[in-house]
């Protein structure tokens, strides 16, 4: 396969966290274009990367590539997406894909039309630790998966007039910006939901418009529960960024800060004496650390390679955002959330899939 051209569209923070894959996969991919609005920042990134084009606009980049990355705020995915698209290019995308449900569809639409890779930049699914994770969760090494649980605790203090204090230009608050990011993972890892709630709050981040601090709680048709708790107002943390995978014969944790997966096993029946020790022993155990996105432009570099469909494909994403949305729904009603429908194997153009978004 011939080396392939890519084009950054948004130069900010984010576009930053993806120097490392630039670098990683120079044998497959040559970044030959960067845009961003500031032509200051897109020369800064263009000169980190060696770029020799710099833009500020982006439909003056797209004659010069072939596949982009979108890493532009949330609210302007979907103009520069399909217009990447129709001029007949590849495209990984930023989570979330898009604002709305009806921009998400019209752009998996679109690049199924015109036969193009449209992939969301999920990175989590492609951290080795989380795919063996995975891997021995489905082999059922350690019994029945029950209980999953999400932690990601940080500290994100946007500077006034930024995009990300927007509810519009979010799309939401927290949940909908970072915690697609667990809700993907969730759906992965379980299957189909049944139901959920979602409470949120902008206590103790009072910069966001909406919440700051999510806790969201699914039941699975399996019977098994997953979990997420994600803030952005974290002035400490203990977990970090960590997964809970409780089976039926042991306990895995993935500790993404200490790249490390542990077993836990060995507890023995409580006895009023609040004695809950375990036997540890670490699984795997790897050097790296940081947000790690080589892994999914690898993917994505496959993806064109094969003419193949994604792992983090729109269909998929679209119902991650659905239950999201729906949660939203239910949280404003004060109600359960029913997510019947939306579970990762149902038909994503089905009529009954269909939410209303965040208004």
């Amino acid at each position: 396969m011939e080396n392939v051209r890519l084009g950054i569209i948004g130069c900010g923070g984010m576009s930053a966290a993806h120097a490392k894959g630039y670098r990683e996969l120079a044998e497959r991919m040559t970044v030959v274009a960067t845009c961003d609005i500031i032509e200051e920042r897109a020369q800064a990134t263009a000169d980190q990367i060696g770029a020799s084009i710099v833009v500020t606009d982006y439909r003056d980049l797209l004659p010069h590539v072939d596949a982009v990355l979108i890493v532009l705020p949330h609210d302007l995915h979907f103009e520069a997406g399909m217009a990447a698209l129709r001029a007949g290019k590849d495209v990984l995308m930023e989570k979330p894909m898009c604002n709305t449900e009806e921009e998400c569809i019209e752009l998996i639409r679109t690049a199924d039309e015109l036969g193009r890779v449209l992939m969301t930049a999920y990175p989590v699914r492609f951290w080795p630790i989380v795919r063996r994770l995975k891997e021995l969760v489905d082999a059922k090494t350690y019994g029945e998966l029950f209980q999953m649980s999400i932690w990601t605790e940080q500290y994100t203090h946007y500077p006034e007039g930024h995009w990300g204090l927007s509810a519009a230009r979010l799309g939401g608050g927290q949940f909908f910006s970072h915690g697609c990011h667990y809700v993907d993972l969730l759906l992965w890892f379980l299957g189909r939901p049944v139901k959920g709630t979602h409470m949120g709050t902008n206590f103790g981040t009072p910069w966001m418009e909406k919440e700051g601090t999510s806790n969201v709680a699914l039941e699975f048709e399996s019977g098994a529960l997953g979990y997420h708790f994600g803030t952005w107002g974290a002035r400490g943390t203990r977990l970090g960024y960590s997964i809970h995978a409780h089976c039926t014969d042991g306990m895995l944790e993935a500790n993404i800060g200490e790249q490390k997966l542990y077993l836990h096993t060995g507890m023995q029946p409580e006895k009023a004496n609040l004695d809950t020790a375990s036997r540890t022993t670490v699984l795997l155990e790897l050097a790296e650390s940081g947000k790690m996105t080589h892994f999914e432009i690898e993917h994505f570099l496959d993806c064109i390679r094969d003419r193949s469909v994604p792992l983090t494909n729109g269909p998929d994403s679209l119902q991650g955002l659905r239950v999201i949305w729906r949660l939203y729904e239910a949280e404003r009603a004060g109600i359960i959330a029913d997510l019947r429908g939306l579970g990762l194997e149902d038909d994503w153009t089905a009529p009954a899939a269909s939410v209303s978004n965040l208004r």
